[in-house]
């Protein structure tokens, strides 16, 4: 993705009527490290005129540690457990924008807890794309491997299944950033007034 065509992905009133519709609930992204998450995350939170929030920052704000030092000197099963801590705080803090790290829908309760307090948004790229981004960045723990492409591979094949449970999937891909934030937003609207519509509690 780049940043051409960025401003103006949302028209003023669809954005009005996301804001007024999705309450106090925060717009979860999800995915794999790669998706975007982050770079998105920050043009849809102006587009919605709403903070944007990255969990792995308000990790390492918590533990005082970059992401790469907490996995070096406690282990994954550590980090895994402030991040759900982490998250849990993030969601109380709605509306909001909020990047999630690649494996946090990989824990139960924050699952449950996004689905109460969230939208969620599932980024979905493809093997080559996340390949490409990824490579661009060294501080990436569970790629510090001989073959970091099939250490990617087995961990799509492991979170796929998690990522597909979100409330709305929007492909991410080689097009402007606008473009895809354009996506997410007229998603997130069709969602809310679909659920509006039958009379469900969103």
């Amino acid at each position: 993705m780049n940043d051409t065509n960025d401003e103006f992905a949302v028209p003023t009133d669809l954005a009005t009527d996301i804001s007024r519709s999705i309450g106090t609930r925060s717009v979860v992204l999800v995915g794999m490290m790669g998706a975007g998450k982050s770079s998105v995350g920050r043009r849809l939170a102006q587009a919605l005129k709403m903070p944007f929030v990255d969990a792995d920052h308000e990790i390492e704000v918590a533990a005082g540690r970059s992401i790469p030092e907490i996995f070096a000197e406690f282990g994954e099963a550590h980090f895994r457990e402030g991040e759900s801590r982490v998250i849990a705080r993030l969601l109380g803090n709605g509306p909001q924008v909020l990047a999630t790290g690649g494996g946090a829908m990989m824990n139960e309760d924050t699952r449950k807890l996004i689905a109460e307090h969230g939208v969620s948004v599932w980024l979905r790229a493809d093997i080559e794309v996340l390949m490409k981004r990824v490579r661009r960045r060294s501080n990436r723990p569970l790629l510090k491997a001989e073959d970091p492409e099939a250490v990617m591979r087995k961990l799509l094949e492991v979170r796929d299944p998690f990522y597909a449970t979100a409330d709305i999937t929007v492909e991410s891909r080689n097009v402007p950033h606008g473009v895809v934030v354009s996506e997410i937003a007229e998603k997130i609207d069709a969602y809310l007034n679909r659920n509006v519509t039958s009379g469900e509690n969103v």
